[in-house]
């Protein structure tokens, strides 16, 4: 017996491949989406809604904890002490171990540098947010408090503005929210990855915020990017600014900021020293790039590259050979390193407990509003305090009547749990009021002190009356909010470090033409936009070229590996790019897919493939409404080689063609109600404005539309008189069968 009970006590629990679980011996099944929804899910929901996702006063718990530890350590106004002591503290509230919290502290800390406002008052080595290999010193060795700035996290926390909750083993109690007098949210760099989402927010100017915060309360359609020109970094840099992308994500809370090192060129030592960086990238991830390229020989010109950061900050050196040009080093150095980088938007926060993922505009919509209710709260709980001493006072003012009988009272009363009932009986004044009266010392039972007391009771109904009639005004209580914004502005603002470089395009390096090789190619563009690059040798050897189903060749040509292509767009965008940016394909292959490939715009389209050449010609725009616009190829041209250009054509009508000319000549359009006319192209007079609307070139009936342009010699057309017309616009003339082309319109290059 004793031998089998060992034998029991000694089971272990047993994990097969068909998902069964439980003992050897007994075995019970448990199918695997129960067990994903009964353990899995509460982990999932506990790393979103408690750990990873900022909440709208900018904290996640991990911050909060730890700030609200320090306030309760008296650190706001007190001295430094050892962060160990901080972190020992904090794990009253915050259970995930000393490493953690103090990770947290360091990233809050002003040393770190990874916040444009710190909230941590720090001394010691707390490491720099610009570099991955300087590490921060042991909690043990650094001392910390809280900053005077934490004073608008605080100001109103002891007013019942939030509710308090049970900490994790309910021995104390926690805010859920810091009560922030400002959009935290958005003036807070943050980051967090949890569960099948993530967060990612930038960090904006706190006076840009606060203003921009006071004039939406203002005016609701105000436009943010007046207030709001874009994030500022706590690493400083520059800020390629793209009005287009900038709305994007102020509407929609998704998409990437270009940020680029800022750089000076000290002539008289021949070197480039770079002074800021941009935030999502480091020192050593710049240099260790820079130490490949070098030894790949892509870049030639540098002779050394070091780092000289020091107690005055950030900087890196770059030795440069004789007869190097700065400026074209840096721009291929942006290109090729993290000197130029991005950083990605996902403005995902937690509301009422619901991640949502929000633009500016409704994020400041939401913080108003959960401010509000703070600002609501305690007013509210002012008045409760007031109405309270009010109603002391009250009682107090009753003794007046007669003291005498008050203390007659209390000195005959034989019993001590009889005294507040007498003094309730003998004033007319409640329990409270009467408790009040007893606990009166007796060196202030004088008509002098009570006189003195009771001078409050009017200042106190005017206070109360003046809360009440804010509370009760939504008007009021947005005042309350804007002059508390306002002051936070001014007192705590401070200027951009990101400065704003105003252009509109992606900038790409100007002198690519070294690095590229050259060599004749045939291109291969189909009508849904797949491009394919074949060199010379392959295509002789490869067969038939392969396409889509239901997809076919729209246009090829001969060119080279440098050629540049313009594709327009059904969004009236035209993307610039190059050959050499394609690898060379095979006839077999279905090729690049050109709105993946160049970055493209949900749901926009290639409409227009075209090669510009030298830019020494025109291209002609040809609209569904019959109007036709010629504008200079150099229009097109562009010393930075932008990969997008804006505004590139009309957007008053549909395109239908787009021709590139590098001289006059004939073409015909077709009609959709079975029209023809011959114009030259000489007719047209050029443009300057890429977007213009131009003239109208063939006149069309009600319901009719331009469906299709040729050149006269690809048309088949051979009675030219009879749709030729001196003047435009031109009705044109109804085709005849033997002008019908012989082989299908393609688009001429």
């Amino acid at each position: 017996m004793a031998r089998k009970k060992k034998d029991a006590e000694q089971k272990v629990k047993k994990v097969n491949t068909d998902g069964i679980v439980g003992l050897v011996g007994s075995t019970t099944e448990q199918a695997i989406s129960e067990t994903l929804e009964i353990n899995y899910m509460p982990y999932a929901m506990s790393v979103i809604v408690s750990r990873a996702i900022p909440e709208i006063d900018g904290f996640k718990p991990s911050h909060r904890k730890l700030l609200y530890t320090m306030y309760k350590m008296g650190l706001l106004s007190g001295g430094r002490t050892k962060s160990a002591n901080i972190v020992g503290q904090t794990m009253r509230l915050n259970p995930h171990g000393d490493a953690a919290i103090y990770e947290t502290m360091v990233r809050l800390a002003k040393g770190n540098e990874t916040l444009l406002h710190p909230f941590v008052d720090s001394k010691g080595n707390f490491g720099k947010v610009y570099s991955r290999d300087m590490a921060y010193a042991a909690s043990r060795y650094t001392e910390a408090k809280l900053d005077g700035f934490c004073n608008e996290l605080f100001r109103d926390i002891d007013a019942d503005t939030v509710d308090m909750v049970d900490n994790y083993d309910a021995t104390m109690k926690e805010p859920s929210l810091l009560p922030t007098t400002f959009p935290n949210v958005l003036v807070s760099a943050n980051q967090g990855i949890a569960v099948g989402m993530a967060s990612n927010i930038c960090s904006f100017n706190l006076a840009e915020v606060c203003n921009t915060t006071i004039a939406l309360m203002n005016n609701p359609d105000h436009d943010i990017l007046e207030t709001l020109p874009g994030p500022d970094f706590s690493t400083g840099g520059q800020l390629i600014f793209d009005e287009v992308v900038t709305r994007e994500i102020y509407s929609t809370g998704r998409g990437s900021f270009k940020l680029r090192a800022k750089w000076n060129y000290v002539k008289s030592a021949n070197v480039i020293e770079i002074t800021e960086i941009p935030y999502s990238t480091a020192i050593e991830a710049i240099m260790d790039k820079v130490a490949e390229l070098i030894k790949v020989g892509k870049i030639k010109e540098i002779a050394d590259m070091r780092d000289e950061t020091d107690l005055g900050g950030l900087k890196l050196t770059i030795d440069l050979k004789r007869g190097v040009d700065p400026e074209k080093l840096m721009q291929k150095l942006f290109r090729l390193t993290p000197l130029q980088d991005s950083f990605a938007c996902n403005f995902n926060i937690l509301i009422a407990g619901m991640p949502r993922v929000m633009g500016i505009g409704e994020i400041l919509e939401e913080w108003t509003a959960w401010r509000t209710e703070c600002v609501r709260r305690r007013l509210y709980y002012h008045i409760q305090k007031k109405q309270e001493r009010l109603h002391l006072l009250k009682g107090l003012e009753r003794i007046l009547l007669d003291i005498d009988k008050a203390i007659r009272i209390i000195r005959e009363t034989e019993l001590e749990s009889e005294v507040v009932p007498n003094l309730m009986i003998g004033f007319g004044i409640d329990e409270i009021q009467a408790n009040y009266v007893a606990e009166i010392k007796l060196r202030n039972i004088n008509k002098e002190y009570i006189l003195k007391q009771t001078k409050a009771i009017s200042d106190l109904e005017k206070d109360i009356a003046d809360l009440q009639s804010t509370l009760n005004s939504s008007r009021k209580l947005k005042n309350v909010i804007i002059s508390e914004l306002e002051q936070v502005a001014a007192k705590y603002g401070k200027p951009r470090k990101t400065e704003i470089i105003y252009e509109t395009e992606e900038i790409q390096d100007e002198d690519e033409d070294e690095q590229i090789p050259d060599y004749p190619v045939t291109l291969f563009v189909s009508r849904e936009g797949y491009i394919k690059k074949i060199t010379a040798q392959s295509l002789r050897m490869s067969g038939e070229q392969k396409f889509k189903e239901g997809d076919s060749l729209a246009f090829s040509t001969e060119t080279t590996n440098k050629a540049e292509l313009l594709v327009f767009t059904n969004m009236y965008q035209c993307y610039k790019t190059r050959l050499n940016d394609f690898d060379d394909g095979k006839a077999s292959q279905l090729g690049d897919y050109l709105p993946q490939k160049l970055g493209m715009d949900p749901g926009e389209t290639v409409l227009q493939v075209v090669l510009p050449g030298d830019y020494k010609g025109f291209v002609l725009f040809f609209f569904e409404n019959g109007k036709g616009a010629k504008v200079p190829l150099s229009a097109y041209e562009t010393k930075t080689n932008r990969r997008r250009l804006i505004a590139a054509f009309s957007d008053k009508s549909p395109l239908v063609s787009a021709i590139v000319l590098n001289e006059d000549k004939q073409i015909v359009l077709y009609s959709s109600d079975g029209r023809a006319a011959i114009v030259s192209t000489a007719q047209l007079m050029p443009k300057t404005t890429k977007n213009t609307q131009g003239v109208s070139v063939m006149s069309l009936k009600k319901k009719a539309q331009l469906k299709e342009v040729c050149l006269l010699e690809n048309s088949g057309i051979t009675n030219a008189s009879r749709y030729r017309n001196k003047n435009i616009p031109t009705a044109g003339a109804l085709l005849k069968e033997t002008d019908t082309p012989e082989k299908q319109i393609s688009f001429d290059i």
